[in-house]
């Protein structure tokens, strides 16, 4: 059976490194699946991507995948170790989607984490511990995040917040919070 983890945090919290040091425990062979493109026009992102590459080891393969994330998991082996990163990017890159289609994405996605065989790590990022956003996309941004993040811990095994330079365990030192239908998968519960 595979082993379903998510990583979340603030920005810069070293999620994405404890993310990869768990991959690199898993004794698989990682697939680092990458859900943001280089953007050559922006210098400053290129530097945080070419960041993220440097610091992985060279065997680990890289897919980059910024939309057809279900179909990119639905492929995987049993014998590796998928480690995505980050759904706040996957998130932003299906943000013009309207509510139905972006509902049934969702849905897809954690149907499809459900039935794969391979380990999973997930990167996510936390955007909802500040001000809410004073633009409708960054609200809609926000609220599907979090929303995923929220049902994605639910069917994780473990589920850890990096923070402050601390990385906590929430699956053991918390209780998991039941998921109400209210407002549906991907709503802004």
């Amino acid at each position: 059976m595979s082993k379903i983890i998510l990583v979340t945090g603030p920005a810069r919290s070293g999620k994405s490194e404890w993310a990869e040091t768990l991959a690199m425990h898993s004794q698989k062979a990682v697939v680092y699946v990458a859900t943001a493109t280089i953007d050559k026009s922006d210098k400053e992102w290129a530097e945080r991507i070419q960041q993220h590459q440097q610091r992985r080891p060279q065997e680990w393969v890289t897919l980059e995948v910024p939309e057809e994330l279900s179909a990119t998991l639905a492929e995987a082996k049993p014998n590796v170790c998928l480690l995505v990163d980050s759904l706040g990017t996957w998130v932003a890159n299906l943000l013009e989607q309207d509510e139905v289609i972006w509902h049934c994405a969702v849905q897809e996605f954690l149907e499809t984490v459900q039935l794969v065989a391979a380990d999973m790590i997930f990167v996510a990022e936390e955007t909802g511990w500040g001000v809410v956003p004073a633009y409708p996309i960054g609200r809609k941004f926000r609220d599907r995040l979090g929303s995923l993040v929220r049902h994605l811990g639910a069917i994780s095994q473990d589920v850890y917040l990096v923070t402050g330079g601390h990385v906590l365990n929430l699956s053991i030192l918390g209780s998991p919070l039941p998921v109400r239908g209210e407002g549906g998968v991907g709503s802004g519960e």
